[in-house]
């Protein structure tokens, strides 16, 4: 993902099937290259067979008369003629010895230093890099080709199949390079006068803007050596002429056009973007040039592709890969570019497409509503799912659904009181940036100029590490005597139940009684729901809420000697749920459940909007009657569509699968927790990615002031991926609109190679950090399947920059 090069183009050569003539036609693209005096260099990444007959070997034996031009490499050689997979078994069984095929990570990190190697040298030119067999032909390890390949994101030049059946396999393998977001330059085949299959698919791929060209075939072998080389030579000299006309040349002008077109495109994005786009939550008046303009040309698990319109040299790659350390806004799950996810979505939106849904149904959303409410996080409680499109209107269908519920169990509420009704919840909190999910919040930077704050919000207890300590900090509202309390144990922070009896639970609940009682009795506030995010606050500064204050919270809404109908409670799990925190919901963390919960971002594994409103049965029957104008009358156009419910149910089979894998079960165990326990049976559980002891040492630098970081296993053995470091802002000006975390951790956005070791990312080049920030609060996030190795990196850079700033102090 991390190879485009001004002075040297590169090409991966796929075939529909094997046998199709792969290696022919890469022998006349080298051959023209050369002839054009344009250095060539061949790289086959793998060669199975007698050495003799190595398609390196054909390449170099008709290179032609520029062949000093020509640079030819393999990498993994075998002399079994069988599939990749099969030959590296092979050879093993031979020796004798046993030994392992080269990973996935170690063999496309192989090919991406030969293709760097031959960049360096300066030298202009084309590289054509040939796989073998068909598309979906395994490698090494047995991966498909097609997803092994495809983290170097190589612009790639389809062989087509000229024989009977090739039609249909040309098409499929189009299809499943274009699935995965391969760039299909072109489509060579030979010409078949009697099958002609090129006469079909030309003007098929014209229609899709692919160019399709057909070449004489290769004459057929006598079984004589020096014959059929002397008619092979005859063959290509003839194919690639000295004149240089003919097809073959024609299409290297095309591929020297797509690649310069390539280019040309990236390098006017950030003026065109400049010029077009409005960014949310971006300032434009501090962005200062074309070079602030973060262009992405691809993404893959963690990465992105990033465009360097001046690389640091010429023979560098335009294309630098940057982690993705906010898992874009909190949405990814399963990384990007997931072929599994892309599947699910084009079976969806080749079954369906959209299909309307108010009194329909279809399978993806029967089966995400039962899924969510019977198995999810909706178990236990909930007992429908209303489908709308993101988090903010999700929170708008949650606030309709609790208002109404109150006002139906208020019989004696007027038309005005209707209109004045009050929600309960926390200073810091954030529910989208709809209008309505705007005012059930405090006054803030989120707000605008039609926001009219309806409700009350307390500020709470937060928990933190501080110095090295686990805190909760009580503000002097709750108690004027308690201002902190320490813990030896997160678990035990995080054990709700155990903790209630404690003197803090006293305090909190004794607050909180007492400032709902004002509310009602002497200011007559019609308080009509309790609105939280559980656990953390987002948007609003990544604030870890003590879970002990939310309990009490709703102990308290529910509380019949202060509100003779318990306020209905909505938890916002938009970015906590769904195995961001480590559980599908927080409820079983605080030990209550509400009666509205909303999901989104992770939902659909970061591919594309969907949001679920869970509900239990009493608010559902609070809009039902025989009158439609009692109905939720909510939804929008897309509701329910079928590409996201198919892609949600994916997401979550894939995250279940994850909790039971090595890497979770590995997490734990440096946690002290039990790895074997099985999901349902273990008790609640804190644990994280992120390494306890970094996090910890991080926090008692002077430069920061508190960290924190989680990943809980309620019910479920799954994990949290994310951290929060809070910045000792010199300035004061702390919150939304300081630029501390910012400024401190700029270094951490550029690539860095301390040594001659690879990186993880993919193709082991380095990478930068693109990160996030809420004012002096910097966050780290990863998706749910994050190697290690990579968290690891990213804890070493960041150590090694707050050092570095520590000193600068």
């Amino acid at each position: 993902m991390s190879h485009l090069y001004r002075h040297l183009r590169v090409h991966q050569i796929f075939g529909a099937n094997t046998d199709v003539g792969k290696t022919i036609i890469t022998t006349a693209l080298v051959r023209a290259s050369t002839l054009k005096n344009q250095n060539a260099y061949y790289l086959k990444p793998v060669s199975t067979g007698a050495p003799q007959d190595a398609d390196d070997a054909h390449i170099e034996r008709y290179a032609g008369p520029h062949e000093h031009l020509l640079n030819t490499h393999c990498l993994f050689r075998y002399d079994d003629p069988v599939s990749p997979h099969l030959a590296v078994r092979m050879s093993s069984q031979r020796s004798g010895v046993e030994s392992s095929a080269p990973s996935d990570q170690t063999f496309i990190n192989a090919v991406a230093e030969h293709i760097r190697a031959c960049a360096r040298t300066g030298k202009p030119g084309h590289m054509y890099v040939e796989t073998a067999g068909g598309v979906h032909s395994p490698t090494l390890s047995g991966t498909t080709q097609l997803e092994c390949y495809r983290p170097l994101f190589l612009p790639t030049v389809l062989v087509g199949d000229s024989k009977l059946g090739g039609i249909s396999s040309t098409i499929s393998s189009y299809e499943s390079l274009s699935l995965r977001g391969y760039i299909v330059d072109a489509i060579l085949l030979f010409r078949d006068d009697y099958y002609q299959n090129h006469a079909y698919l030309s003007p098929y791929f014209a229609e899709r803007g692919v160019q399709v060209t057909a070449l004489d075939p290769p004459p057929p072998l006598q079984g004589n050596i020096n014959e059929d080389r002397s008619t092979t030579e005859a063959y290509y000299a003839k194919l690639v002429p000295k004149n240089l006309e003919s097809e073959i040349y024609g299409t290297l002008q095309h591929l020297d056009s797509c690649h310069g077109r390539r280019i040309k495109e990236l390098d006017s994005m950030p003026r065109r973007t400049l010029d077009t786009v409005w960014w949310p939550f971006v300032q434009h008046g501090l962005v200062q040039s074309e070079k602030d303009v973060m262009v992405i040309d691809s993404a893959y698990a963690d990465f992105f592709s990033v465009h360097h319109s001046s690389s640091e040299a010429p023979s560098s790659s335009l294309l630098a890969p940057k982690l993705d350390g906010s898992a874009s806004w909190w949405t990814q799950a399963v990384g990007h570019g997931n072929p599994t996810l892309a599947l699910a979505a084009a079976n969806a939106a080749g079954r369906y497409g959209h299909v309307m849904f108010p009194q329909a149904t279809h399978l993806p959303a029967l089966k995400l509503a039962e899924r969510l409410v019977h198995e999810g996080p909706g178990k236990g409680w909930a007992s429908r799912a209303f489908f709308s499109d993101n988090g903010s209107t999700g929170m708008e269908v949650a606030l309709k659904m609790a208002l109404r519920s109150f006002s139906i169990a208020e019989k004696e509420l007027t038309h005005g009181d209707k209109k004045d009704l009050w929600i309960v919840g926390l200073k810091g909190s954030y529910h989208g940036d709809t209008i309505g999910a705007m005012d059930a919040t405090e006054e803030g930077v989120y707000t605008c100029e039609w926001h009219q704050s309806k409700g009350f919000w307390f500020e709470p207890p937060t928990v933190s590490i501080k110095d090295g300590e686990f805190v909760v900090t009580v503000p002097s509202s709750i108690s004027a005597s308690t201002t902190s309390v320490q813990f030896d144990d997160l678990q035990f922070l995080y054990d709700v139940e155990n903790r209630l009896s404690s003197p803090l639970a006293a305090t909190y609940r004794a607050y909180v009684k007492n400032a709902l009682q004002v509310l009602v009795q002497k200011r007559g506030r019609k308080l009509a729901a309790l609105v939280l995010e559980p656990i953390v606050m987002g948007a609003g500064g990544m604030i870890f809420v003590d879970p002990l204050f939310q309990r009490a919270l709703v102990d308290a809404v529910r509380d019949t000697s202060l509100f003779e109908n318990p306020l209905p409670v909505i938890f916002d799990e938009v970015f906590v749920g769904l195995h961001r925190l480590g559980a599908q919901s927080c409820g079983p963390i605080l030990g209550v459940h509400p009666d509205i919960a909303v999901y989104a971002k992770i939902l659909t594994g970061g591919v594309l909007p969907l949001c679920a409103t869970l509900a239990s049965e009493r608010v559902f029957r609070a809009f039902h009657s025989q009158s439609k104008v009692d109905a939720l009358l909510h939804g929008h156009s897309y509701t329910a569509h079928a590409v996201g419910c198919q892609v949600a149910n994916t997401t979550l089979d894939m995250i279940d699968k994850l909790s039971q894998q090595d890497a979770w079960r590995s997490a734990r165990t440096k946690w002290g927790h039990d790895a074997a326990a099985q999901p349902e049976s273990s008790s609640t559980t804190v644990w994280s990615f992120w390494d306890p002891g970094f996090v910890r040492s991080v926090s008692k630098l002077d430069i920061v002031d508190e960290t924190m970081y989680l990943g809980n296993r309620p019910c479920h053995q799954v994990q949290g991926r994310w951290c929060r470091y809070e910045l000792i802002d010199k300035m004061k000006s702390s919150g939304y609109a300081s630029h501390t975390a910012q400024g401190v951790l700029r270094s951490i956005g550029h690539a860095v190679r301390d040594d001659d070791a690879l990186s993880s990312a993919p193709g082991g080049a380095p990478f930068g950090i693109h990160f996030r920030t809420l004012g002096n609060v910097a966050y780290f996030m990863t998706s749910l399947n994050t190697p290690q190795g990579t968290i690891e990196e990213v804890e070493n850079r960041l150590w090694k920059t707050l050092l570095t700033k520590r000193s600068e102090v």
